[in-house]
């Protein structure tokens, strides 16, 4: 029984420290100002340093399993 519950709360972590890493990588990406006030190459270039951060998270994960 406390292995299911043990289970259960680390799936949780998980999501919800997944989702904290990406809106943080988000609005680092847009350098904190709101999607309205960007303009269409800022938007654009915030979508590519979004993802290319994104990338190296899942890289350092990759690396830590070692």
């Amino acid at each position: 029984m406390n292995q299911m519950i043990n289970m259960v709360i680390r799936m949780v972590t998980r999501r919800l420290v997944n989702m904290g890493i990406s809106k943080g990588i988000d609005v680092a990406a847009k350098r904190g100002q709101r999607g309205e006030d960007l303009t269409s190459e800022q938007r654009q270039k915030a979508g590519e340093n979004s993802k290319r951060a994104k990338q190296a998270v899942k890289m350092s994960r990759r690396i830590g399993r070692f």
